[in-house]
């Protein structure tokens, strides 16, 4: 299916009916429908066929926009049934296990340790809609579109909330602690008076 010719025809119905271009509104049914002789008649007499290049438009962009959305819903699912694969065994074994836990957890700023904590919170809401979900096909084996995608979009949400926690947890490094560094190097300054006090002191030795 044409996603822009889909967006075209929308575009058409939604223009107000004064500035509606008709003539290009049968172009469209033509292509849709393929009836030359329907189109025919239409170019004819468009101005009294408003109504009919309306009608038709409407009822096969409500089609296409039909398929537009199972087709997308599809691919959610397809995602959500690779999310599913990666993250509800360990969602299973989070109250249980220190899943993803550093060894160094406890080291770690309050800010950083929060993030693991609030991914164990999103991968038991990421199992509770997965069992909602499955559910929902239990239930149903035609489950709508409309019923599963906000579970769906959901899920695909919680997905990247919870793999933008764990790169910053994962990798969080500690700041180096600058007064440390600078007390265990020398200052320019400080290497300049020791070499011209260790010059002073050889040139004295030299002329006793």
């Amino acid at each position: 299916m044409d996603h822009n010719f889909t967006k075209l025809i929308g575009d058409w119905l939604n223009t107000p009916e004064s500035e509606r271009d008709y003539t290009v509104g049968a172009l469209y049914l033509l292509k849709l429908s393929g009836n030359k002789i329907m189109y025919a008649n239409i170019v004819a007499n468009i101005d009294r066929r408003h109504e009919i290049v309306e009608y038709q438009l409407q009822k096969y962009y409500n089609f296409r926009v039909k398929e537009l959305t199972h087709a997308q819903v599809e691919e959610m699912q397809q995602k959500v049934d690779a999310i599913v694969e990666e993250h509800i065994p360990l969602a299973a074994e989070a109250d249980t296990q220190r899943v993803g836990k550093r060894d160094d957890h406890d080291l770690l700023p309050d800010s950083i340790k929060a993030l693991y904590v609030e991914n164990l919170s999103l991968l038991q809401r990421m199992r509770e809609l997965h069992l909602r979900l499955r559910s929902l096909s239990l239930e149903n084996v035609t489950c709508p579109d409309s019923e599963r995608y906000p579970f769906l979009k959901e899920m695909i949400a919680l997905d990247k909330k919870l793999h933008s926690n764990w790169e910053r947890y994962d990798h969080y490094v500690a700041p180096t602690d600058p007064t440390a560094k600078a007390a265990a190097t020398p200052s320019s300054s400080q290497t300049l008076r020791s070499a011209k006090n260790k010059a002073v002191s050889r040139k004295k030795s030299a002329t006793k």
